[in-house]
């Protein structure tokens, strides 16, 4: 199997494409009012458990990506592969509490609707976001999840467990990319992880924002597809 963890205020919907592409591919559905990592890690392991599956490959996108490091540091037996997409490893920096408590304050002030509308649009690659194919659907996922989410969501990002030093135990094959003009979780901060994690590959796709999988998923779904031919010791 191989089990695609959203991140903040996205669902399946975001991984239509992969979904379409790879029979053998399932996804969290939601975290519900979770609001720790830890939590949300239990919740990526139950699909498993529900599906059957004892070993799995593990691709988690922005949020999703600390999600899968959290489900591999409780059971990296059972991580065959791991993708970690747009994502990051840093601690809470000083001013991430106010920046993201500003937006929790926005859809208090003028509904949920204003704070999506403020956060989305730097998370697409600005030439996609006139696409409204692409555009319109992701706007409404987000709407969807709502401020109750959304706050939940805040509180285990702020209070996220330190990641860095797990990354040089990880054992599996692991793809690291982002898209080139992700501004939240760029090039570089690929990079340094792709370098921390042993039996890693980079790749950074061209023309694409912080949205990935569905502002390229020809790219995405090439680079999964090369990450699953990779020998994975089972």
């Amino acid at each position: 199997m191989l089990l695609f963890c959203p991140g903040l205020i996205c669902d399946p919907r975001l991984f239509e494409a992969q979904l379409a592409a790879f029979p053998q591919a399932r996804a969290v559905e939601g975290y519900g009012l979770a609001d720790t990592i830890d939590q949300m890690a239990g919740i990526a392991l139950s699909v498993a458990d529900a599906e059957g599956a004892e070993r799995f490959d593990l691709f988690g996108h922005s949020m999703g990506g600390r999600i899968a490091l959290e489900v591999y540091r409780r059971a990296p037996e059972r991580v065959r592969r791991l993708a970690l997409a747009s994502t990051g490893i840093h601690p809470v920096g000083a001013a991430e509490p106010g920046k993201r408590g500003a937006l929790q304050q926005l859809g208090r002030e003028q509904g949920f609707e204003a704070l999506v509308d403020a956060w989305l649009p730097p998370m697409v690659a600005e030439a996609n976001r006139g696409n409204t194919a692409l555009y319109s659907p992701m706007r409404q996922m987000c709407l969807d999840q709502g401020q109750e989410r959304f706050d939940a969501q805040v509180k285990a990002l702020l209070g996220r467990p330190e990641v860095a030093s797990l990354l040089p135990t990880i054992t599996c094959p692991t793809l690291v990319m982002t898209g080139e003009q992700d501004g939240w979780a760029p090039p570089h901060q690929h990079q340094e992880i792709a370098a921390a994690i042993p039996n890693s590959e980079l790749v950074i796709v061209a023309g694409a924002g912080h949205m990935l999988p569905a502002e390229a998923p020809e790219a995405v779904n090439a680079a999964i597809a090369a990450w699953l031919d990779r020998p994975a010791g089972d």
